[in-house]
């Protein structure tokens, strides 16, 4: 359980900026986040185990550059949207709703430290089914939380908080970045 919790922080973070981004998002679209986020963090470990029963080096030459560019990515857009100005303007209004590759590419850029996980449970012969179904529930339920967290510091707060979770999410691809290759 400690590591589903651990893996599903990411997630966490990153439903909060997906939150604050929209006008007050309903719980089905808290819901409909969490449950991406949960069925992609529960099949990355699955994939990560099939390449550790056929072979784990090939995962660690490029996992954390795949990460950091949809991260960072995803986070770019964030920060450029909430920082665009309205010369005094209406600000345009926030959508209601997030689009499924929004969703699906930063849901893939928080769960790829499941799939090196997934890579470690091969080794060590751990139930993966187990741990894939505990991480995904984990997942849902933090992403499902960080978003309905998000709609209330998206209405406080606004595209100040829109950037800082655009800016948390290109500090994490960093830091995936950063620990796979400089302190590797």
């Amino acid at each position: 359980m400690t590591l589903a919790l651990g893996l599903s922080v990411d997630a966490f973070a990153a439903a909060i900026g997906k939150g604050a981004a929209l006008d007050r998002p309903r719980f089905s679209e808290a819901l409909r986040t969490g449950v991406i986020f949960g069925c992609v963090e529960a099949l990355t470990p699955v994939i990560g185990w099939a390449i550790g029963l056929a072979a784990a080096s090939s995962v660690d030459a490029f996992d954390h550059w795949i990460a950091f560019v949809l991260l960072a990515a995803v986070g770019g857009r964030m920060v450029v949207q909430a920082s665009r100005g309205h010369d005094g303007e209406a600000p345009p209004s926030r959508p209601r709703r997030h689009g499924l590759m929004v969703l699906f590419a930063t849901a893939i850029g928080t769960s790829l430290d499941a799939m090196a996980v997934g890579v470690t449970l091969a080794f060590i012969g751990a139930d993966i089914t187990v741990a894939a179904i505990a991480i995904g529930l984990a997942t849902a339920v933090m992403a499902t939380i960080g978003m309905l967290l998000g709609r209330y510091l998206g209405g406080r707060f606004g595209r100040l908080a829109e950037a800082l979770g655009g800016v948390a999410l290109i500090g994490l691809g960093t830091k995936i970045l950063v620990e796979h290759t400089l302190l590797a």
